[in-house]
């Protein structure tokens, strides 16, 4: 499992209209190479790794450590291989804002190249993003989904949510061929700059906490309004993030109600129930803990560790056959190109910088 931390703090304005242009083209010319060479299913994985994706926001031009490289890095690849998707064998759906609720509909349209139908892959991007802003409450609200598939219906994902009082993002990796399940451990990396004491229900730890909320949201919603009202007089524990008063049970019996009539099998499937949301997760987690005794995670999954190791040796050396492999895949995508002769040499020069650094 790739684990990771990125320093990203908050980016404000957009890269210039002639460096987004160029990012675009080396974007388009690096993934036609590295799919020439080993497929769209090598691509997804270079892109579900953090360090490699940091990497490759490097040599398009943009700032290393700003969190405007997830979203731009998305965008330049998105719109770089439009018009040769299904020559790659590759797809692009999402962005940013308003882009990101445009997913379904930009998976569909890729259907008729697909080897597949699309129903699995909008689940897959549907459930990544509840997972990321329902049952993993670490307080970085979700404003960038990209949804990257390929014609066998493998995927990744790469998204993005930003805490707006601490001016920082933290990014999330998503291996489709990696997740055995989609509500423990999914992720193939969390990217952020520190750690949190977060709700978390996709821990293995949270399991007996996801049966028993389960369990919760299949009895009646009058005796589940009851219990939460009960706790009105109970002291929470000082790890749980969720407050009492921030929980309206009455606001709440209309959703209990959904869950109720629909009788979810799983954690999955409540998760997926139309109108549960962190409110919905937190009350029932509360509810299982506290009454219950099924306590769930509150350890923040972003680990301090790449891929590929790190300089200073923490917490493994540099693994340099695999870093190597990387530059050297980067580096036949760009001498390899029709590109102008000095946008490939400053690209190889930021390339060797990043490398020699």
């Amino acid at each position: 499992m790739r684990t990771g931390t990125a320093n990203l703090p908050l980016h404000y304005g957009k890269a210039p209209r002639w460096l987004f242009q160029r990012m675009k083209e080396l974007a388009r010319v690096i993934t036609i190479f590295v799919i020439s060479e080993s497929g769209p299913e090598e691509m997804l994985k270079k892109l579900s790794d953090p360090f490699w994706f940091q990497a490759f926001g490097c040599v398009l031009g943009f700032d290393w450590h700003s969190s405007g490289l997830t979203t731009t890095v998305c965008g330049a690849l998105k719109e770089g291989i439009k018009g040769i998707e299904k020559e790659l064998g590759l797809f692009v759906a999402g962005g940013k804002g308003r882009a990101s609720r445009k997913t379904p509909l930009e998976i569909e349209q890729a259907a008729i190249y697909l080897d597949q139908d699309p129903s699995s892959l909008i689940y897959a991007s549907r459930m990544a993003a509840k997972v990321d802003s329902s049952a993993l409450q670490d307080g970085y609200p979700l404003y960038h989904h990209c949804f990257i598939f390929s014609k066998k219906g493998l995927w990744t994902v790469v998204q993005q949510g930003m805490n707006l009082s601490t001016r920082y993002a933290r990014r999330y990796h998503w291996l489709g061929e990696g997740v055995k399940d989609f509500v423990c451990e999914p992720h193939s990396a969390i990217c952020c700059d520190r750690k949190g004491k977060p709700l978390n229900m996709v821990a293995k730890e949270s399991k007996k906490a996801r049966e028993v909320t389960t369990s919760l949201a299949k009895e009646k919603p009058e005796n589940l309004v009851l219990e939460i009202k009960k706790l009105q007089n109970l002291n929470l524990p000082a790890h749980h993030q969720v407050l009492v008063k921030d929980i309206n049970p009455e606001r709440l019996s209309k959703i209990f109600l959904s869950t109720y009539s629909q009788q979810p099998k799983n954690f999955e499937e409540l998760l997926g129930t139309k109108g549960v949301g962190p409110q919905t997760i937190r009350a029932l987690s509360l509810v299982a803990e506290l009454i219950y005794g099924a306590a769930p995670s509150f350890n923040d999954p972003v680990r301090f560790s790449f891929a590929h190791g790190g300089k200073d040796g923490y917490p493994y050396p540099v693994d340099r056959k695999n870093y190597d492999l990387t530059i050297d895949t980067l580096k036949k995508a760009i001498t390899s190109s029709k590109i102008e002769r000095d946008e490939k040499n400053r690209a190889l020069k930021r390339l060797y910088n990043f490398y020699s650094t």
